[in-house]
């Protein structure tokens, strides 16, 4: 019995000093449990650190480097992203200069006149349906009649959302007529109740998606 309760009593002591010793204070930062997830090495786009060695005194990982070592090791010349020459503009991944209409009711109006670059093929078509399906049909419904699962609300993990009203039927008469190019600038923009998704959804996809409701309204 006594030599259990010395084990015991040993045991406590050992937790004791182990939790002591994860004490951080003043000069003393304490035992780091997961020193990864204090010390990821995150790259600085707009700036280069090449010295390997640069902040080895604060690095308590064993990987031979530095703390502040920022450089791109997948890069031939170990870049980072620079700043682009003064006085460019940045082209989409089809060339395509950056959509410049503004987000006020005549360049809406404009857009109508707005032609699709894109043409009616199958694999525009089914690429416009993947995007639809990430981007709208949670609001628009699968068939774009405005019953998607925010319209309608849900039971999600038990709990119930409400549903949000005014979300656009696409297949009413009213958007019968609407042009590729006028959903295109209500994407970019957003209109009513929809936000603008223009930073998540690149001009390419935006013009597919139009495609893709406009087949949808013929269904």
């Amino acid at each position: 019995m006594q030599l259990i309760k010395i084990t015991v009593s040993s045991a406590v002591l050992a937790s004791c000093l182990l939790l002591l010793g994860c004490k951080a204070g003043g000069d003393h930062p304490g035992v780091e449990y997961a020193p990864n997830m204090y010390h990821s090495v995150a790259y600085e786009p707009l700036s280069q650190i090449t010295d390997e060695s640069a902040g080895t005194w604060v690095n308590s990982l064993d990987n031979g480097r530095g703390e502040y070592f920022n450089s791109n090791q997948y890069n031939q010349y170990k870049m980072n992203l620079r700043l682009p020459p003064a006085n460019t503009v940045r082209r989409t991944a089809n060339g395509w200069l950056p959509y410049r209409a503004g987000n006020d009711t005549i360049s809406l109006r404009a857009a109508d006149k707005l032609i699709n670059p894109l043409d009616s093929t199958e694999a525009v078509l089914l690429q416009g349906k993947f995007y639809y399906e990430a981007y709208c049909q949670h609001c628009h419904g699968a068939k774009a009649g405005g019953d998607g699962l925010v319209a309608q609300g849900a039971k999600i993990d038990g709990v119930d959302h409400s549903a949000y009203p005014g979300v656009a039927n696409l297949k009413g008469d009213a958007y019968q007529n609407i042009t590729e190019g006028h959903i295109f600038h209500v994407i970019t923009y957003g209109k009513g109740l929809m936000g603008a998704h223009g930073s998540q959804v690149s001009p390419e996809d935006r013009w597919k998606i139009a495609k893709y409701v406009k087949s949808l309204q013929k269904k």
